[in-house]
């Protein structure tokens, strides 16, 4: 029934401007705005969009809603971080995190942040064919 259907996700927003800085001019995406007002269009490396929406009774996600896979994560943590962005800590959970905001649990390395919605975004090292 939809295997030639293509499929995309989407979440919320409080200010579609602010999100459209921060996801073009932040983290480097290729944003474009849709036919009506308050909708973006977030163009993930891979061929993936994802739809960004204004909503005025916005609830940021509680979950992360995108995971940005990365080589080296430290290394994008760190980019990152002198980008203006700020990782989560998280301390006597199941996911805690170090100094740096990343997660060393066992598993990939990964680190959580928001976007300026409060929308919960990931980065995370992929595997490596070592």
């Amino acid at each position: 029934m939809f295997e030639d259907t293509k499929a995309f996700s989407s979440f919320s927003v409080d200010d579609a401007a602010a999100a459209k800085d921060f996801y073009e001019g932040v983290l480097g995406l290729s944003v474009s705005e849709g036919a009506m007002p308050g909708i973006l269009s977030l163009r993930i490396p891979g061929g993936a969009e994802v739809m960004a929406y204004e909503k005025p009774d916005h609830t940021p996600a509680s979950y992360t809603v995108i995971h940005f896979p990365v080589p080296d994560l430290p290394a994008t943590v760190a980019d990152l971080t002198a980008r203006g962005v700020a990782f989560e800590h998280y301390r006597g959970t199941a996911v805690e995190t170090d100094d740096d905001g990343i997660f060393r649990g066992g598993g990939p390395l990964i680190a959580w942040f928001t976007d300026p919605a409060g929308n919960v975004l990931a980065v995370l090292e992929e595997e490596r064919d070592d």
